[in-house]
């Protein structure tokens, strides 16, 4: 059996989407997908066109699994037990401490001072 590899698409309407490679040609790979160690169910694995050993999974995020905080969702493959991919859903009030609002205001500085700095180039030329 070939190695699994799963890159994700996207996540639109609460539905979480990517592309699976590698795996038998004649049915689709199982995966895994849990969240604090419970199994999520809500998982469909359909071939991507007529490109063998390629398919599309689509994973329905459980809302009753959705609650203030950050939600982690882990992909693993269950034959051998390595990590395919992760995803985190973020819900409620934002935390003032979170690590990528900090980089958020970083970004919003920094590129205040490229402005005010190409502005004085300007300037002084």
């Amino acid at each position: 059996m070939t190695e699994l590899s799963l890159v994700k698409t996207r996540i639109q309407a609460g539905i979480w989407e990517g592309v699976l490679t590698g795996g038998a040609q004649e049915g689709p790979p199982a995966i895994r997908v849990s969240h604090l160690e419970e199994t999520v169910r809500s998982v469909a694995i359909q071939p991507e066109g007529d490109a063998p050993g390629v398919w599309r999974v689509k994973i329905a995020i459980p809302p009753e699994l959705l609650s203030e905080g950050v939600q982690t969702f882990l992909i693993d493959d269950p034959e051998t037990g390595e990590r395919l991919n992760s995803f985190t859903v973020i819900t409620g009030v934002p935390i003032e401490d979170d690590l990528r609002a900090e980089l958020d205001l970083l970004r919003a500085e920094l590129d205040m001072l490229k402005s005010a700095f190409r502005r004085h180039c300007v300037e002084t030329m």
